[in-house]
């Protein structure tokens, strides 16, 4: 079996796959040895891999558990054609092997609803070109707040998102939600215009947030970097 753990800028995915199944998956605020052993508990784990948008991973777990620390100079199963590679974040590249495992051969535009906003797009000859990144959902609301001197720092409410808002905190709301829907949506008439036989996965924590999938050329997976760690795993084990 293998182990899998995406560790993000502030949560921490940790998965469990006999081949290509998941069979078990769960996220922790904070990472450390005892929850591990505790979640991998009665697996027969073999191999395992760590992704990680930290500047520092625990040392520790790596020795411990063997795991392979993803990174660009990790042998994936796809093509990088990035000009700065060793730029390229982990789970760019894991996001981007995983969705390329269930629609190889396609062009593909992933989208990451993260900390950030990522979009990433692989060719029909299985090469990623790159790119692009923009302000996550929260990050929104707290750069209208740092950066000026009077904008409140606003919390969702779906209740109070409308076109045109009327108080402070509504336009806040509408602005950020508003605004992005658009942009993620303009981003895909872009491709999709230069693409006829696109494919768009999305994934990341606010997935959900979105009506993103009313068509049959766009799929939702929220577990894309997990699939795509998995993928890298077994194309190294392989090796």
């Amino acid at each position: 079996m293998n182990f899998v753990i995406d560790q993000g800028n502030t949560l921490s995915k940790l998965a469990v796959f006999e081949q290509d199944k998941l069979v078990a998956s769960k996220i922790f605020k904070e990472l450390n040895i005892e929850k591990i052993n505790s979640f991998i508990s009665g697996y027969a784990i073999k191999n395992g891999i760590i992704s990680s948008v930290r500047k520092n991973v625990d040392q520790n777990l790596l020795k411990k558990y063997n795991l392979i620390h993803l990174s660009h100079a990790t042998p994936i199963p796809l093509q990088i054609n990035y000009k700065t590679p060793e730029t390229l974040g982990v789970d760019r590249i894991a996001a981007s092997v995983g969705a390329n495992s269930l629609f190889s051969g396609n062009n593909l535009l992933i989208v990451d609803l993260g900390t950030c906003v990522t979009y990433d797009f692989i060719n029909s000859k299985n090469e990623y070109l790159g790119g692009a990144i923009a302000p996550g959902f929260e990050m929104r609301f707290k750069a209208l707040n740092y950066f000026t001197g009077k904008l409140p720092l606003v919390d969702f409410d779906i209740n109070k998102l409308k076109l045109t808002g009327d108080t402070t905190e509504s336009s806040i709301i509408s602005g950020v939600y508003n605004g992005m829907e658009n942009e993620i949506g303009g981003v895909f008439n872009d491709y999709l215009t230069q693409y006829d036989d696109l494919k768009i996965v999305v994934t990341g924590g606010d997935i959900n947030l979105f009506d993103l999938e009313p068509k049959n050329r766009i799929f939702a997976d929220e577990f894309l970097v997990l699939k795509g760690l998995n993928e890298i795993l077994n194309y190294n084990a392989k090796k």
